[in-house]
């Protein structure tokens, strides 16, 4: 019999503190009734584990957690709890594994709810600040010797865990020492020069730990709104019912399911502005055969709406390094995050649950990596190389921290498995990686994100239901095309997907919400065409997305560069020129906001089924400028770079698919700073905008790739200019010390010989055709 919450005596709570050991065998259970401090391990803390409250202290917050506790667990839990160490049988959601079930112990890894209700007062016990580096207990260790046996020999000698090889390499291992803390403020020199002096080491790094955002996660008094429970609506067995009807209480059940699938202007939505899915499914393409893994918190793999399209096999958690990636129980839903971006995409359909999945037949994995207090570059290299031929797309809803301010992306390791991942992955057609560009706002730009900023990545921004960007959107030159969030702040008028515990929700939103609705459609597009590489899945999103009513709301003014030709190509209100829809070089239009637009689900897979593979994909780099020019405190700094793109050798680059502008500058205030590029045919990107929150003068950026993927299709040969300046109030000084100006693109052209289906038009292929035709090479 449990022991009810409100007799615990707050001496005794304190008793109750315990921490996840590596295994995470330690387990409540019962985690959504009342707490039982009898089945908690008593912790042996040490000073370095966290601070001792004295009993006034602990009284006081006991109180506090337990009004909050009583507030949450005065209705009944979603759920029914499970005994502790009792199994459950989900059926394997894989196809390849036949009848075959996967068992789960629930006392074991099996579910993530794992934390008791204590750990509030340990996050209040011990915290680390942003501002001090921190050390995990994560080791990255390279072998003389390869193989598995030796690297586990030398992690028992000195005490470590050995995880497993780092990216499937033979001679890098990733060791955990379970004698350290999880996070300290000082690096382990004992440990560190263990591993180091040992003969058969050749090189160790102690990881530091970094903070990795959830994009879309809101508030507890938000989500409050929106626990929601479908089961008594009585709507149709067939999700899509509702959308064939104009009668109002169709309307009504709508609200229930997501405008991704067709848009008849329910919630105050724009008739026909969705993602065009049901034309889709109409040619027969649901995914079939697709998996996408969701790098998140975790994924509710027992969800009625999401068991029969999960992969076990392709699943794991790096967190807690075990298969089974269930979410962590929070009391604020925290880590709901996951399994709402898997229903977007893989959703049941006909079965009366929740909405329905872009690509409804298609599966998704679950790779949990981000719940644990820090994040190393062993666990985001692993889990974006982890299954690579079993996994297509791997979908992500983070990044670094939205605030305004933060400049970062991959480390060193997961560099790599991006970049090997795109060569090697889906046996040599290479992994989809699909980002959220991010929820910093208008005060943020993506650029900054070296994640969804990268050329080997699909970076996927967001529109309401009205067409106009959501309020939390950033813009940025990298984005490649949109999908849809929610339709503003009432709750009802989100994203309808699948939530934790059996639940739906209609409330999920962000960027978070779009890129696993961009991983849908491709997966449509995969289907239609396994053969299609990431660089065909980007041509293909470019070529037929479109700009439908996609428009910037706020209408947001730009300098005047006074380059004479900042306007050849422009559209619409010259007050808005970037954020307004223009025209490049080769007759594609494109938005800083949005990209070259919303995503086009039947466009794409009618494209995709008559494509033809890119050709070779080359490097330019196409000049350097070293001495250090000083940015002006009024007016432009034009730095000019001519090039032939490398024309004559084996990298020349005729037609454009990525630009990157690499470039090194210090100034008095970088949030103020501002950097355009203007290529040979006049295409004008803004490729750092103005943050004002980023008040850094000391780091600036060293050799930071800003890119852009605006002059898709040009020919890069002739004069490009980088404009440097400052934009905000005060004085400014600064200076870039370096600018190199790489091209990425193709020697031949990329659509020759490729003709749409009969009887069907894409204009969008035409109009860049015929510009290639004309081009002289």
């Amino acid at each position: 019999m449990f022991t009810p919450f409100s007799d615990v005596h707050p001496t005794a709570f304190l008793s109750c503190i315990f921490l996840l050991t590596e295994k995470g065998e330690r387990r409540v259970p019962c985690v959504l009734g009342p707490v039982d401090c009898r089945v908690f391990t008593v912790l042996d803390t040490t000073p370095n584990d966290f601070t001792a409250l004295n009993a006034l202290d602990a009284s006081s917050l006991f109180a506090d957690i337990r009004n909050i506790l009583n507030k949450i667990y005065e209705t009944p839990p979603p759920a029914d709890c499970l005994p502790y160490n009792q199994k459950k049988i989900l059926q394997n959601g894989n196809s390849d594994q036949g009848d075959h079930s996967l068992e789960i112990i629930m006392n074991g890894s099996g579910i993530r709810n794992a934390r008791s209700i204590c750990v509030l007062l340990l996050a209040t016990l011990f915290v680390i600040g942003d501002t001090v580096e921190v050390y995990t207990n994560h080791f990255h260790v390279h072998t003389k010797v390869p193989g598995a046996e030796n690297a586990h020999k030398i992690a028992k000698r000195h005490g470590f865990i050995n995880r497993g090889p780092v990216l499937g390499m033979e001679n890098e291992w990733h060791f955990v020492q379970p004698a350290l803390s999880h996070a300290r403020t000082r690096r382990s020199l004992a440990h560190h020069m263990k591993l180091k002096n040992d003969d058969g080491v050749a090189h160790v790094e102690q990881l530091t730990g970094f903070k990795r955002s959830k994009r879309g996660y809101r508030a507890l008094e938000e989500r409050l709104q929106e626990q929601l429970d479908f089961s008594s609506v009585q709507s149709p067995t067939d999700p899509l019912y509702p959308y064939q009807c104009q009668e109002n209480e169709a309307l009504k059940i709508a609200k229930h399911f997501n405008q991704k699938a067709k848009n008849i202007g329910q919630a105050g939505g724009k008739p026909r502005l969705d993602l065009n899915v049901e034309k889709a499914w109409a040619l027969g393409f649901t995914g079939k055969n697709v998996t996408t893994a969701i790098m998140d918190d975790g994924v509710d793999y027992m969800h009625p709406d999401l068991k029969n399209n999960f992969n076990a096999k392709a699943s794991y958690d790096f967190s807690s390094n075990d298969p089974f990636p269930y979410p962590r129980y929070t009391d604020d839903w925290f880590n709901s995050h996951g399994t709402r971006c898997a229903g977007e995409i893989a959703a049941a359909r006909d079965n009366g649950i929740c909405g329905v999945g872009v690509a409804y037949d298609s599966k998704v994995a679950g790779i949990r990596m981000l719940d644990q207090p820090y994040m190393t570059d062993l666990i985001e290299a692993n889990s974006m190389g982890h299954e690579p031929n079993l996994i297509h797309i791997y979908s992500a809803s983070w990044g670094p921290t939205d605030d305004g301010k933060t400049v970062d992306g991959p480390r060193n390791a997961t560099m790599r498995a991006i970049v090997k991942g795109v060569n090697e992955g889906r046996n040599g057609l290479g992994s989809i990686f699909v980002w959220a560009s991010g929820d910093g706002g208008e005060d943020d730009d993506c650029n900054c994100d070296g994640y969804a900023a990268s050329m080997w990545t699909i970076s996927i921004n967001s529109a309401i239901n009205s067409g106009e960007n959501a309020h939390y959107d950033e813009s940025c030159s990298s984005t490649l095309a949109s999908t849809f969030s929610n339709g503003g702040r009432n709750p009802e008028t989100g994203v309808a997907t699948t939530d934790l515990y059996g639940r739906c929700t209609r409330s999920h939103s962000g960027t978070s919400a779009a890129a696993p609705e961009a991983a849908g459609v491709f997966a449509l597009a995969l289907e239609a065409n396994p053969q299609l590489t990431w660089r065909d899945l980007q041509h293909l999103t470019v070529l037929t997305s479109t700009r439908n009513s996609l428009f910037d709301g706020r209408c947001r003014d730009l300098p005047d560069l006074g380059l004479g030709d900042n306007s050849a190509h422009k559209k619409d209100n010259k007050n808005c020129s970037h954020f307004e829809w223009q025209m490049n070089g080769v007759g594609l239009e494109y938005n800083h906001l949005f990209g070259f637009g919303v995503l086009d689900a039947a466009e794409m897979v009618m494209l995709a089924m008559v494509w033809k593979t890119s050709p070779p994909r080359f490097h330019c780099e196409a000049g350097t400028i070293t001495t250090p020019h000083e940015i002006p405190a009024s007016g432009n700094l034009v730095l000019e770079l001519n090039t032939d793109a490398c024309a004559g050798t084996n990298t020349e680059v005729n037609y454009l698919e990525h630009v990157q502008a690499v470039v090194s500058l210090n100034s008095s205030r970088r949030g103020d700073t501002t950097l355009y590029l203007v290529s040979p045919a006049g295409t004008r990107t803004m490729i750092l905008s103005r943050r004002p929150k980023d008040d850094d003068s000391k780091d600036g950026f060293t050799n930071w790739p800003f890119m852009t993927t605006h002059t898709w299709g040009e020919n890069p040969r002739g004069r490009w200019r980088l404009i440097a300046r400052f934009q905000g109030p005060g004085h400014h000084q600064g200076s870039v010390k370096k600018f190199t100006l790489m091209l990425h693109g193709t020697k031949d052209p990329p659509y020759a010989g490729i003709e749409p289906l009969q009887g069907h038009v894409n204009s969008k292929l035409q109009v860049v055709q015929k510009a290639h035709k004309r081009s002289v090479i």
